[in-house]
């Protein structure tokens, strides 16, 4: 396993860090989940990325039990706060002082630690001023229990106020952007990319098998294997936009490409991402160990040019680039 530097920070990650959305007390049994982490653990994964609004808290309890009698030190443990969770209350949601507060200390509690390595805003909130937000976090510095912060799914205009603002009031500032990010997605690269390098914020990106379509096991004409995750409650939703003929298609001729890497289709998608030297690590998910085990071969991969033009040729038209994509929810959840 190859460790990048997060940002211009100090802090380490794992170029491949484990990921529990939709997996973690909803799509997989907490033994396997343990199992899953195990293999991430036996693989050299390091960092572990969850967010309290995962199985509405669940998975972040999961992932405190499964890393129980780890050395804390040897870890790096990321959460997230927007989302509401329980009973969805009036201020159960958003970047307020108060949801955050609240948020950080029942987040530390169900993952069995002191402190968070990394806490991220997951979206942008419109009805919170960002002073407020970022004095919160700050505040959650100062207090040991975050050691740094940054952001989810934020449009290039909203990181600017941001570094702005905590530059003017004197405030930590985000070293870390966690964006969906693909041979099929990249609407970060236009402007929120450039930004973040020019202001030393590394990415730790989402879904860089594009919800698992970048695999080749969903196949053009066919439905979608049972057990998979366009098949689960949880997952559909998500890799819809994926399941188009004429894309899987194409993902298909991505096959012999990989061969000729040395590669799975899994890891030649992980490691696509990670030649992108400001992202800092690929963000994975398994529902079973064999998966977090293969994906982690991606690290330290080198893929050569004529490699990387031969997947742009093939994808092509499929990939989308608009950053008008990346958007936060317009008003507050209730």
């Amino acid at each position: 396993m190859e460790f990048r530097y997060l940002g211009n920070s100090g802090l380490k990650v794992s170029e491949i860090a484990y990921g529990n959305w939709i997996t973690h007390a909803s799509q997989v049994a907490e033994d396997t989940a343990r199992s899953c982490v195990n293999a991430a653990l036996d693989a050299g994964i390091t960092t572990f990325d969850t967010a309290d609004v995962y199985a509405n808290t669940g998975a972040e309890s999961v992932l405190g039990r499964a890393l129980a009698g780890q050395r804390r030190e040897s870890l790096e443990i990321l959460t997230k706060v927007y989302f509401p969770t329980g009973p969805r209350g009036h201020n159960d949601t958003g970047l307020s002082r108060k949801h955050i507060m609240e948020s950080c200390n029942a987040s530390l509690k169900r993952l069995n630690t002191d402190y968070v390595d990394l806490y991220q805003a997951h979206r942008f909130d419109y009805n919170t001023p960002l002073e407020e937000t970022l004095k919160a976090f700050d505040d959650l510095i100062r207090q040991g229990k975050v050691l740094y912060i940054g952001f989810s799914e934020w449009r290039a205009e909203e990181i600017a106020r941001a570094l702005t603002i905590a530059k003017d009031m004197g405030l930590d500032k985000f070293i870390s952007s966690q964006p969906q990010y693909s041979m099929l997605w990249r609407v970060i690269e236009t402007d929120v990319d450039p930004l973040c390098q020019a202001n030393g914020i590394g990415h730790i990106v989402w879904s860089p098998i594009a919800q698992g379509v970048l695999t080749g096991k969903y196949l053009p004409g066919q439905q979608p294997p049972e057990g998979t995750r366009a098949t689960s409650d949880e997952g559909k939703e998500f890799v819809a936009r994926w399941l188009r003929d004429d894309l899987l298609e194409a993902v298909q001729n991505l096959k012999p490409i990989a061969a000729d890497a040395g590669l799975t289709m899994a890891q030649l998608a992980v490691a696509w991402v990670l030649q992108n030297k400001n992202v800092s690590a690929a963000i994975v998910g398994a529902s079973r160990p064999e998966q977090i085990t293969e994906a982690a071969l991606a690290s330290g991969i080198t893929l050569a040019p004529e490699i990387l033009a031969a997947i742009d040729n093939t994808l092509g038209e499929f990939i989308s680039r608009d950053e008008a994509l990346t958007t936060s929810p317009p008003e507050r959840l209730s």
